[in-house]
């Protein structure tokens, strides 16, 4: 990040509107801001966070008490530039906040983030307080925290600084160098795969489970059990050719027995009809016994009738 101009007014000791132009400085590459204590120091750079983040890092809260007694107001307007490959882009953060009635609160009257073009248009980026503190931490690549601490470094803070943990080390100095892809990004990759393997490792044992045992022991049991079960197989086989041979024996049967059927009907039906033969034989011999006497008998009622004449 190149400072380019900042305006600041009600901030501290800053009551009246102060401008500082960096153009003059930025030429010789390392310059230094010289004053007796108290005399405004460190509320540049104070003026330079609450401008990016909207917060003074030695302040309580980030805002308690940066507001100037005598105003009731807090105006800061930061220009500064970027520089990657070659291009260069300038932006340009403004902030303003106003006292509440009955304390030392301040509100936010005013927010916003522009981006100046090469040839001095002005492109809005965002307007509110939440839009502006989360762009310009993507533009710079630092959240607040790590700008004050890699940037901006408070008085009395470097030890802090030196004594950061090393994850949260690990952290700023991938957003400061631009290595997210080299840190969480590769870490979030590693324990993808590792999550993957895992995951194959515990559905081959699920797998292998399954499968049971494979030792030598297991495997000599489970051959005795294939060749007993081969034994029952072959015995199986045997009855069922026994029972399927016996099936078509009893099938010839019945078919036999059916065929004996109409066989039987067809004898009691005779039977019956010579019982009817036998009975009309008798009948006829009767009746030709009975004709060989009909004529005496015809006589003797002749006989019988032409006494009773006579008599």
């Amino acid at each position: 990040m190149i400072p380019l101009r900042l305006r600041l007014a009600g901030l501290h000791s800053f009551r009246q509107e102060a401008s500082l132009d960096f153009a003059d400085v930025l030429g010789h590459g390392v310059f230094g801001i010289f004053g007796p204590t108290g005399s405004g120091k460190s509320t540049v750079l104070d003026a330079i966070t609450l401008a990016l983040y909207g917060r003074v890092e030695r302040a309580p809260g980030g805002m308690q008490g940066i507001c100037n007694q005598a105003e009731d107001r807090v105006e800061v307007d930061f220009a500064f530039a970027l520089e990657s490959g070659g291009v260069r882009r300038e932006f340009r953060a403004q902030r303003s906040y106003a006292r509440q009635s009955g304390g030392d609160g301040l509100r936010t009257a005013r927010c916003r983030l522009s981006e100046v073009g090469p040839d001095g248009a002005v492109r809005v980026l965002a307007e509110k307080e939440r839009d502006v503190t989360r762009l310009v931490a993507e533009t710079l690549g630092l959240e607040a925290a790590d700008f004050t601490r890699a940037v901006v470094l408070p008085q009395g803070r470097f030890a802090e600084f030196l004594g950061l943990a090393g994850a949260e080390r690990r952290r700023m100095l991938q957003r400061l160098f631009d290595l997210e892809r080299y840190g969480d990004a590769l870490a979030t990759r590693v324990r993808q795969e590792l999550e993957a393997v895992q995951g194959a490792l515990a559905a081959a044992a699920a797998e292998q489970a399954g499968l049971g045992d494979a030792s030598a022991g297991a495997l000599r049991a489970a051959e005795e059990r294939h060749d007993a079960a081969g034994r029952e197989a072959s015995a199986a086989g045997a009855a069922l050719r026994a029972a399927r041979a016996e099936a078509e024996e009893q099938a010839r049967v019945w078919a036999w027995q059916a065929e004996l059927v109409p066989i039987g009907q067809g004898e009691e039906r005779l039977a019956a009809e010579e019982a009817d033969v036998r009975r009309a034989e008798g009948e006829a011999r009767a009746a030709e016994r009975a004709e060989a006497v009909r004529p005496l008998l015809q006589a003797a009622a002749e006989a019988r009738a032409a006494a009773e004449a006579c008599a």
